[in-house]
């Protein structure tokens, strides 16, 4: 078996482990997975109680990756989440000293980030677009591989401050997190409720593994009439009569890149149209912005997505 067919089924192994504490949700994991082995970031959209911490913190333990939490308020500091210099008493006397701030994992849920200011928003998102951190003149790399998962509750706006247009373009995916099933709640609640202690879970990818990952995905090929219809499915989205504004070229790149990751995901060596048709919802959700006369037949951005993508079969 060679390096790249150990690495794909290792993959098959992390969805096993992460899902003897997560139950269902198996389109968010997978897509969660693509963007961290296409070294993006992700906007996470839920309504609370849906596990979004505990499936990060679950996938950090699986992959061997430092995990940290934030969790946004309006009294948030830009340098809460960077880092600050103090003072420390030394042999030689006192001296500055940078104390490295929660943004210094590997991977980094950003919760509530509506609820932060627009300066501690510009901060993340600076860290999360350069991956190093500025303070007192000095540049500190954060550490690879590095991943954002920055969460949004759309049910409540009050004290909020919504991420500009030009700002969620910057993450590589928009994910949504719907509620379970029946029969997924059942095992939820018998998995939670029920006597024994939370399932423990191996490390099957080590951090270098996962480099490698992102590297190989990066040099995967892809035919020229696939990423050809990729580039046409983000530029048609600009001209739609039913979309105000329509993706940057930011989004032509990520489809290409996570449809790679997606093939590799799945044990393939090879990107099929499959994989751009799947990844098109949450690389342009949060991309456009539909019109009004969307809007007044009901429909939403995935639904006009969807439209693209099927005159483009």
């Amino acid at each position: 078996m060679s390096d790249i067919e150990q690495l794909q089924s290792k993959l098959s192994r992390v969805r096993e482990e992460v899902g003897k504490r997560i139950v269902g949700q198996t389109d968010v994991i997978e897509q969660i997975l693509v963007c961290i082995f296409a070294d993006g970031n992700a906007l996470l959209e839920s309504n609370p109680g849906l596990g979004k911490t505990s499936m990060i913190r679950t996938l950090s333990e699986v992959t061997d990756l430092q995990f940290s939490r934030i969790q946004n308020t309006p009294d948030l500091m830009p340098s809460d989440i960077t880092g600050t210099e103090i003072i420390r008493e030394t042999d030689s006397g006192r001296e500055f000293a940078f104390e490295k701030g929660p943004v210094f994992a590997n991977i980094v849920l950003a919760d509530e980030i509506n609820r932060a200011t627009p300066k501690t928003q510009a901060a993340l998102l600076e860290a999360m677009q350069e991956k190093q951190v500025t303070a007192a003149g000095e540049t500190y790399d954060l550490p690879r591989p590095f991943f954002i998962l920055a969460t949004q509750n759309p049910i409540d706006q009050g004290g909020t401050y919504a991420l500009p247009e030009a700002q969620t373009d910057r993450f590589l995916l928009k994910i949504l997190v719907d509620y379970p099933s029946f029969d997924e709640e059942r095992r939820i609640v018998q998995l939670y409720t029920e006597g024994g202690r939370i399932p423990d879970v191996d490390r099957v990818l080590a951090r270098e593994e996962i480099q490698e990952i992102q590297q190989l995905v990066r040099e995967m090929p892809i035919a020229d009439d696939l990423r050809d219809r990729a580039v046409e499915l983000a530029r048609a989205t600009r001209e739609h009569d039913q979309i105000e504004y329509g993706a940057s070229p930011r989004a032509s790149m990520a489809l290409v890149l996570t449809g790679k990751a997606r093939a590799f995901l799945r044990g393939r060596s090879h990107v099929k149209w499959e994989d751009i048709e799947a990844m098109a919802p949450p690389v342009l959700r949060h991309r456009i912005i539909v019109d009004f006369r969307a809007e007044r037949e009901g429909l939403d951005a995935d639904d006009v997505v969807q439209s693209i993508v099927a005159d483009l079969r």
